[in-house]
């Protein structure tokens, strides 16, 4: 996974290796009784649509002004090479709006998975947070259980 500090305070940028081939890593980002496994609980209600939306909840962040109920809708993709969704913060009154994009790249004998999240303030304290706190969710959580996800595949 990489591990370099990013500078650009509107984007989390992670790129990891996984011993999988693109088919197997795009159906565990597309498939909703697979992305409950490593996403937030309201991941089952995902569907490859574009405009389609759902719910996902996670953990209520004050500091980083955060309900922690963030509304879905998939903005785009194609099949095994990228996919797009945008994540906002179910109370208007929290400045959360984000674009999240995985994009596959095969990659030896397995798949080099980049993951963008865009849309971050730097000039709002409480967008700094959210940003914290979402880097190191990717990197310490999210990524390590899509990487479990894909061991239990066969």
């Amino acid at each position: 996974m990489s591990t370099e500090p990013d500078d650009d305070l509107t984007t989390i940028r992670v790129d990891q290796f996984f011993p999988h081939p693109p088919a197997k890593v795009w159906r565990a980002l597309t498939d909703p009784e697979l992305l409950v496994r490593w996403q937030m609980p309201g991941a089952e209600d995902f569907r490859l649509e574009v405009g389609h939306r759902y719910r996902m909840t996670s953990v209520p962040r004050p500091n980083a002004r955060f309900s922690g109920v963030v509304e879905v809708r998939v903005l785009a993709y194609d099949i095994e090479r990228m996919l797009s969704v945008r994540w906002a913060d179910a109370d208007p009154a929290n400045p959360a709006d984000w674009t999240i994009t995985w994009t596959l790249e095969h990659e030896g004998r397995g798949t080099r998975l980049f993951l963008v999240h865009e849309g971050f303030d730097p000039d709002d304290p409480a967008q700094l947070m959210a940003r914290k706190i979402m880097d190191g969710g990717w990197r310490g959580h999210v990524l390590p259980a899509l990487g479990q996800t894909l061991e239990q595949l066969r």
